[in-house]
């Protein structure tokens, strides 16, 4: 006999086998729900939308054996209680609709309105598209619902909710597939859970993310939790009964409660901090609910009279509130027997809110001004989620910065002006400075920690005052890569470089170009705008200057895209100025080409070398001398070579090697870097090695000079100090263990 909407109904008593879903009675589960924060008109439309659904999802199976639509009301009953509002609920009924079924958004848009089709396409997987990997379906997916998020959020609630009913009935799918998804949820789902406020929910998805990754390790644990609530309960029963008396004593109201921490909370513990269970004694605390701010601190105050507080082991959250709203005292005492006792101490409302997070916004209807801090804390983070998309390259670059984003752990520092920023642990002065602004992290030069100056990739710690010092003409680093933290900083920064290596190689595109076109016997300046128009469409680019950036990177070959601009014009003879064959084609080098041009660290070339520049794919033009050993490698491939010559001025110092043979005496060293920096020069980098029998040894300089001729003034004014037996430039990286074997040259 065909199913219906109303006999399928009995088997909604199935659907709540997660512990924050305990089952209900036969064909109540989601209505009970519904019934205690919605109106009747409101419910049908609930129900009209469960009977859409059915329809659409008739017939079908999940892997664990159950009709598809207990997915669907599963989904709708974790949002019913957030007592989430009738759209939220409506696109969780439908949110697999559109991916499983023929029925589009616009259907659900024709039939339930705008907002709950943008809800159900926010949450839709862009499964029409093809991938070049699973790994960047996955980015993109991602990227998709994030952007969704940051116009409303529901659609990221509806996701959680999603994720936390598949994984609660993950154990359908094969071993591997649940690796895959546990791994998922704990590097990005609950994070997010965690950054919304979402404690149920964020500790329910770790949970049941470390029983599929590490099994073993969670039954182990498991079982030992379940044995120390039962050779503790006396203790815990009497250090619940001494705090409820002492607030008595006060005449402070309040609900005292025992606090399990999760699973895999503990487990983090053990393995952060290498200890064995026996001696984490903190799995059992206790939590204390009053009624107003004020209250908070009276309790604070009764319990550390009643036991000894530990001194590090105090925080303010309700002063100083988490990125997700919460706030709380958090408190650690000597119990009795010495045992540590774990407190918190909250508010009404500030449990409202560690509770529901974000979702308080339609939990709880109020308007103070907690609520809307949070709302403003939230709208905040999504900007900069926002941020990160625009300046991130692709999917899997956007991805990779969420994923730093979402550090459960914080610093709060202050800014000049006394605000409270919170920042990722481990966070450095570069990232506070991209927090504050783009403009800010672009520009910075310096930092006053504590107004003391500070190095940039100083790490910053809770109550440091910082204050960022920027420069006019200050760009980014590549080096801030190795040590910021944050997606945003990330983001920006190379945006920045990619930004800044575009506009380089186009210049540097266009210079080789016009020396292909004056090979030619053409005037570059002759080439017309038609010309360039129709070359951009024959290579689907956008602006010339993808094209010339392309020549730059080495991408394109200038011979080639001369060849056919040239051809574009039947009468070239006429129109286009024929320039003599005089010797234009080559390029002239100044050093200060940026990424656009790279000097090869295997002969390290300095103005006054016999160069030769060779077109490498994605690196540009890379600046050989003639005598590298490298040249006979790609003497072969000619197309790839240019003739380059150095500007006669030039006001950039560039890095060359020397090797120093000295007797072994002491201050040696100081002498000769006293004489590098008489000459005007800069040490780059410094290595020593004992030569044999140990009167003498080597010395490996990188030294920066202007040209040959500062070179040959330095190694001069080295040669005068006593000791200093032999004096070389060397070809290649510095070597620290006497091994070089590239070749040797004298300056002369």
């Amino acid at each position: 006999m065909p199913k219906t909407a109303n006999n399928l109904k009995a088997e909604l008593s199935k659907l709540t086998s997660a512990p924050l879903l305990p089952a209900d009675s036969e064909d109540s589960a989601l209505s009970i729900r519904l019934q205690q924060y919605l109106k009747p008109q409101d419910i049908e439309q609930v129900w009209d939308g469960y009977r859409y659904a059915f329809t659409a999802h008739d017939g079908v199976v999940r892997k664990t054996g159950e009709p598809y639509i207990t997915h669907p009301v599963s989904v709708a009953c974790i949002l019913a209680d957030l007592h989430m509002d009738v759209p939220t609920i409506l696109a969780a009924l439908l949110h697999d609709v559109v991916e499983d079924t023929a029925i589009t958004t616009l259907d659900i848009k024709e039939r339930f309105g705008q907002q709950v089709a943008e809800l159900v396409d926010g949450v839709t997987k862009l499964d029409k598209i093809e991938f070049q990997s699973a790994s960047q379906a996955q980015a993109e997916n991602f990227r998709k619902m994030l952007l969704a998020m940051s116009q409303d959020v529901r659609v990221i609630l509806v996701k959680l909710a999603d994720r936390l009913h598949n994984m609660q009935t993950l154990e359908a799918m094969r071993p591997e597939k649940q690796r895959i998804i546990a791994k998922e949820t704990l590097d990005i789902y609950a994070p997010i859970a965690n950054r919304l406020g979402l404690n149920e929910v964020y500790q329910a998805l770790e949970d049941l993310s470390f029983k599929y990754l590490y099994p073993m390790r969670y039954n182990a644990i498991s079982k030992a939790i379940m044995a120390a609530r039962g050779n503790r309960k006396e203790v815990i029963s009497k250090i619940l009964e001494s705090i409820k008396q002492q607030l008595l004593s006060f005449n402070i109201e309040a609900e005292v409660s025992g606090r399990e921490k999760h699973l895999y909370s503990v487990y983090r513990k053990m393995t952060s901090k290498a200890t064995p269970f026996s001696q984490v004694y903190d799995i059992y605390g206790f939590r204390i609910v009053v009624k107003d701010l004020s209250s908070c601190y009276l309790a604070l105050g009764a319990l550390h009279g009643l036991y000894k507080p530990i001194p590090s082991k105090f925080k303010d959250y309700i002063a100083i509130p988490k990125a997700n709203g919460y706030q709380s005292l958090h408190t650690t005492l000597f119990g009795p027997f010495g045992t540590p006792i774990e407190v918190q101490i909250r508010s009404a409302d500030m449990h409202n809110i560690a509770d529901a997070g974000v979702a308080a916004h339609w939990l709880y209807k109020a308007s103070d001004a907690q609520l809307t801090a949070l709302q403003q804390q939230t709208h905040q983070w999504l900007q900069r989620l926002l941020d990160i998309q625009s300046e991130s390259i692709d999917s899997l670059d956007f991805l990779e910065h969420l994923k730093v984003d979402l550090f459960p752990d914080e610093v709060y520092v202050f800014t000049p002006k006394g605000s409270i920023l919170a920042l990722p642990k481990r966070a450095t002065a570069v990232d506070f400075a991209y927090a504050v602004h783009s403009d800010i992290g672009n520009s910075c030069v310096a930092v006053r920690i504590n107004h003391d100056l500070a190095p940039l990739r100083t790490e910053l710690h809770n109550g440091d005052h910082v204050e960022i010092i920027t420069g006019s003409l200050a760009k980014p680093n590549p080096a801030w890569l190795n040590y910021v933290v944050t997606g945003r900083a990330r983001a920006h920064i190379r945006h920045y470089l990619k930004s800044q290596q575009s506009t380089e190689s186009a210049h540097l595109g266009e210079r080789m170009l016009n020396q292909a076109l004056r090979a030619l016997h053409v005037d570059p300046n002759q080439i017309s705008e038609d010309h360039w128009q129709k070359l951009i469409r024959d290579y689907g680019v956008k602006k010339k200057a993808e094209i010339l950036s392309d020549i730059g990177l080495g991408k394109r070959q200038n011979v080639m895209v001369a060849h056919q601009l040239v051809a574009m014009t039947d009468d070239h003879a006429e129109k286009h100025t024929k320039l003599p064959a005089a010797s234009l084609d080559t390029i002239t080098i100044r050093g200060t080409e940026g990424m656009a041009v790279q000097f090869a660290p295997c002969c390290r070339p300095i103005p006054g070398d016999p160069i030769l520049g060779f077109i490498n794919k994605d690196k540009g033009l890379v600046i050989h001398t003639h005598d590298c050993p490298s040249v006979r490698k790609f003497k072969l491939d000619p197309d790839k070579w240019l003739d380059v010559e150095w500007e006669p001025e030039s006001s950039r110092l560039f890095k060359t090697n020397l090797n120093l043979t000295v007797a072994n005496q002491p201050g040696m060293l100081a002498q000769i870097a006293s004489g590098i920096a008489d000459a005007g020069s800069n040490i780059d980098n410094v290595s020593v090695e004992e030569a044999d029998g140990s009167a003498y040894a080597n010395l490996y300089f990188t030294v920066q000079v202007k040209n040959r001729l500062h070179l040959a003034e330095l190694m001069r004014g080295l040669r005068k100090i006593p000791d200093v037996v032999r004096i070389n430039r060397t070809k290649g990286n510095v070597a620290g263990n006497g091994k070089n074997s590239n070749a040797k040259a004298s300056a002369q």
